[in-house]
């Protein structure tokens, strides 16, 4: 290789990344923009929060906290209720969110799959993704019936208190699962919510051994989630799909027939992103 073809090949690299691109001390960091940052993720988590809320919660000055907010709320990543004096993630950042989305066929070639689980069911299908120990919802079918379950895009939930979040933990081995389990406290939503590790647990080795996870009012009293895990090229459970609805419909004696329903979209759905059934 000549000098010209090496002066041409450092460039192309400083195009992309400057020299010394994986240096992350401060001199490469923007402090402030790094603030705000931590202000809006914590928000994501967080919403309807005022802003000496946010403040004290962060332990940020309320001044600091409120130019943050203003200045993300300008970019359409935040917005303001007036009515409850409250802050919450705005819709650009649903916009953007999307955009990531776009990299992967996950959400693409799920929907004609979701749409004949929910077909199948009668119940509204969701897909959702594991993120720093909580199950995000990307993409949603709805059922036809008045009564419905609504995960909208975009929402958080925990992992051990979520159909999904517990058919995506219990494909993990014991020392990611202790690693989330260990970093927050097993919050009880309802009198059903397993905040027990040692049950917990137990109901992902059944969960592991059916192929299938159930969440039985576990978040919502009188809502039942069956759901099941989507499986890459590598055998890794990247996401989950599921069917839920009200207990009235799906009582537990509809748990097994709706389990092989969301287990058959779950392997189409990993068919179809190119991978199998995580047993390879």
């Amino acid at each position: 290789m000549n000098s010209r073809e090496d002066a041409k090949r450092t460039h192309r690299k400083s195009r992309g990344r400057p020299r010394g691109w994986d240096d992350k001390t401060d001199q490469n960091t923007i402090k402030s923009l790094d603030r705000a940052m931590g202000v809006f993720e914590f928000l994501s988590e967080k919403q309807g929060k005022t802003l000496s809320a946010l403040a004290s919660d962060l332990d940020e000055s309320p001044a600091t906290v409120y130019r943050i907010l203003v200045t993300l709320e300008s970019r359409g990543l935040v917005e303001f209720d007036q009515l409850d004096q409250v802050w919450h993630i705005g819709p650009r950042a649903f916009v953007i969110g999307s955009r990531f989305l776009k990299r992967t066929s996950l959400v693409d070639r799920a929907r004609p799959i979701m749409r004949q689980l929910m077909e199948a069911t009668g119940e509204t299908a969701n897909l959702g993704i594991e993120q720093n120990g909580y199950v995000l919802f990307v993409s949603q079918v709805e059922t036809h019936a008045s009564i419905r379950a609504f995960f909208p895009p975009g929402t958080l939930s925990r992992l051990h208190a979520s159909g999904i979040g517990k058919a995506l933990l219990a494909q993990m081995d014991i020392a990611r699962i202790d690693k989330i389990l260990s970093a927050s406290p097993l919050e009880q939503f309802t009198e059903f919510t397993l905040t027990d590790r040692a049950a917990l647990l137990a109901d992902l080795s059944e969960a592991r051994d059916r192929g299938y996870a159930t969440d039985g009012e576990e978040r919502n009293i009188g809502m039942r989630c069956i759901a099941a895990p989507v499986f890459d090229i590598f055998g890794e459970a990247v996401a989950g799909i599921s069917v839920s609805g009200p207990t009235s419909r799906v009582g537990t004696d509809q748990i097994a027939k709706f389990g092989t329903e969301v287990v058959a979209a779950a392997h189409a759905l990993s068919i179809a992103i190119g991978g199998g059934d995580g047993k390879s």
